[in-house]
């Protein structure tokens, strides 16, 4: 028999009358049942390193947007600067040739990687052998070039065609200007943004060429030497120097700056070798190149007015606004939800259409370049396995960051769609979705809390769906890292703590297992407490043990001991069930928003054990708390069948045993309290079993 439980404290008359007299089970699960538990740690962690990034103050320096160079003939200035700075490319030579042979050569690469001082390299080295100058046209729609009807004998003609350009129409123009320029012996360069025209062009083989940029650091190095040519000679070595500073890397946040970004880089540095420009100047110029980036994106998205024309540029803005949201993630996830962000986009520019999808479309590759993005092989984390997936991922960690803040505060109207499409993506069982939705709805609750409440966090958790609950509850506390807004949500909780409905209610207890948005562990934890008065201890006892496995377990520890002294039987229950879950709950599915790493290398493991190893000095109060649990009659049966559990979970992993062989016998006696004798024979019965 069990002993009784200690009488001394009275029984709680503000619990429900159900719950008197009950006897404890052990907690089964999360209020998710599951879901977003197994592989939920990963795609937190995942989401906070690509999301979290400091903006510093890099908006207010950021270059502006490049506007478009005018037509007509190319400045002698610029040749000459052409000259002294150019390069050849891989495959220069073959290019020279073919424009040469066939009068037109598409150059297909994203913009920003030297395609222009290619192409006008390639057509001055054709004009000097044919005494023709060199000119830019203007684009005029699929049907021709502004300027085109003033063709000379041996020029040479740059024409850039706009990013949206659509696969029907790109092959066709190209095809009449090659015979207008072949009529004339003209030559023209056409410059084609990557993405689905491309794609369609070098599959043909037809007049495209697929460009391959400089290497970044020889297009830095040739500018920098330009820039610094008449100036001391130890300017060039400090701004070389300067430019491998880990720290310039890091404020850069790009794998390779495009050659574009390395002249301007190339500026930046000059100016502070030369002392017109500090080391904080020089970080917040370095930290506006990925804004700038997504601003340029954004702006260039912004042209066609209607739909179906506008398909193109809604469909790149998708993309990339999917890949900042799901940066790392396996392509097939990025790619379902840029389609649905898609879908959102086209039926607010025009309600009357309903946009479907391409079936067959470029290859993944090329639609990916589009977005600065590669994909190469990856890993989800499924629980107790990891799942080889084609991951895909922003070349540059600060890109990520860029996109959502800028498609989220520079353009008002994109708000309505991405709320619909995050609160659709947040009801998706499979925590690779829903997490990351959460703590991206998070970010931008941050950045404009009245609107995000409104459009995001409330409508989520008063919901049905738990999954969407839980991800109001992880968006919140996301929400509440921001110091100005943490006041803002903590009293919303509040509110909903001490109201009549159920879901706010349970929302509340869900966010403050994070251990965020009350500002500290312990004010989360005190707010538990009283929240599980309304509750019958699955969701409050489920955020304890959250907070158990975060960055303060001793904190968490001494609550729940305090709550097993507690007059209240609702928080003697929560500190029981709570220490049950310890027991029962995989360390990995009790995932947070912060980092543990001592936690890290026991993940796989029960919290209890992973706790033991490394954090040897809980050892005493978990084993105050879990001998409370065998020796309360309300408890008990619950209690010896979860630490049965726990032993038979050990005996397969030597590491384990080893650390619950040293705790048992602290277990087992403290002082002139024995551990009950029938819960003793059961872990006797048990360990002479293995």
């Amino acid at each position: 028999m069990s002993a009784p439980e200690d009488m001394s404290a009275p029984e709680d008359v503000s619990a429900p009358a159900q719950s008197r007299g009950r006897r404890l089970d052990i907690p089964q699960g999360g209020p998710l049942d599951g879901a977003g538990q197994p592989g939920g740690a990963r795609t937190a962690r995942e989401a906070r390193a690509h999301l979290h990034i400091a903006y510093g103050p890099a908006r207010l320096c950021a270059d502006p947007a490049p506007h478009p160079l005018p037509e007509g003939p190319v400045p002698r200035e610029e040749l000459a600067r052409l000259r002294r700075l150019h390069r050849a490319v891989p495959g220069h030579a073959a290019m020279r040739d073919h424009l040469r042979r066939t009068h037109l050569v598409a150059l297909c690469g994203e913009p920003g990687t030297g395609r222009a001082w290619t192409g006008l390299a390639l057509l001055v080295e054709l004009a000097e052998l044919t005494g023709g100058g060199v000119s830019r046209l203007g684009y005029a729609g699929p049907d021709g070039a502004s300027g085109v009807e003033k063709t000379e004998r041996g020029h040479g003609y740059l024409l850039e065609l706009p990013a949206d350009e659509a696969e029907s129409t790109a092959e066709p123009l190209l095809d009449r200007l090659r015979g207008h320029f072949a009529e004339h012996e003209a030559f023209c360069v056409v410059l084609v943004a990557g993405g689905p025209a491309a794609d369609r062009l070098l599959r043909g083989r037809r007049h495209a060429v697929a460009y391959r940029p400089p290497a970044a650091a020889d297009v830095l190095d040739r500018h920098l030497t330009e820039l610094l040519a008449d100036r001391p000679a130890g300017l060039l070595e400090t701004a070389r120097a300067t430019a491998r500073r880990p720290e310039l890397a890091e404020a850069l946040g790009l794998d390779e700056p495009r050659p574009g970004e390395a002249a301007r880089l190339a500026g930046h540095l000059a100016a502070h070798a030369e002392g017109r420009a500090s080391d904080e100047r020089l970080l917040e110029h370095c930290r506006s190149f990925a804004p700038h980036q997504a601003r340029e994106w954004f702006l260039a998205a912004g042209g066609p007015g209607a739909l179906p024309a506008a398909l193109p540029a809604l469909r790149a803005a998708a993309l990339r606004i999917a890949l900042a949201v799901f940066d790392g993630s396996a392509h097939s996830v990025m790619a379902e939800a840029a389609e649905l962000l898609a879908w959102e986009l086209a039926v607010t520019l025009d309600p009357q259409y309903a946009p479907g999808r391409p079936l067959f479309s470029a290859r993944p590759a090329a639609c990916l370049a589009t977005a600065r993005a590669v994909h190469g092989e990856g890993v989800e984390d499924l629980g107790d396995a990891s799942l080889p997936v084609r991951a895909v991922w922003f070349e540059g960690r600060r890109l990520a960051p860029a996109v959502l803040h800028e498609s989220w505060d520079a353009h008002h109207n994109l708000r309505g769609p991405m709320a619909r499409w995050l609160r659709a993506l947040c009801d998706d069982p499979r925590p690779q979705v829903w997490v990351r939705a959460a703590v991206a709805a998070g970010v931008l609750c941050a950045r404009d809390y009245l609107y995000g409440l409104v459009e995001l966090a409330l409508p989520l958790a008063r919901t049905d769906s738990p999954v969407q609950r839980m991800a109001a509850a992880t968006a919140l506390a996301e929400a509440s890292r921001a110091p100005e807004v943490r006041p803002a949500v903590n009293g919303l909780l509040h509110a909903w703590a001490r109201g009549d409905d159920e879901r706010e209610r349970e929302t509340a207890a869900l966010a403050h297992g994070y251990g965020l948005a009350a500002g500290s562990v312990a004010a989360s934890l005190e707010e538990l407490g009283r929240l599980a008065r309304a509750d019958d201890g699955r969701t409050t006892s489920y955020s304890v043990v959250r907070l158990l496995a975060g960055a303060e377990p001793e904190t968490v520890l001494a609550a729940l001991a305090h709550w097993l002294r507690d007059t209240r039987r609702a928080r003697r229950d929560l500190a029981l069930l709570a220490t049950l879950r310890a027991v029962t709950a995989r360390t990995s599915h009790l995932w947070g928003l912060g980092e543990v790493p001592e936690l890290e290398p026991y993940a796989a493991w029960p919290l209890a054990t992973a706790l033991l190893a490394a954090h040897p000095e809980c050892g005493p109060r978990l084993a105050e708390l879990l001998r409370a649990a065998l020796t309360w009659a309300r408890s008990a049966g619950a209690a010896e069948d979860a630490l049965v559990g726990w032993i038979r979970r050990a005996a397969g992993d030597e590491r384990q045993l080893a650390v619950l062989c040293d705790f048992l016998p602290r277990l087992a006696q403290d002082g002139d309290e024995p551990l009950d004798a029938g819960a003793a024979t059961r872990i006797r019965e048990v360990l002479e079993a293995l």
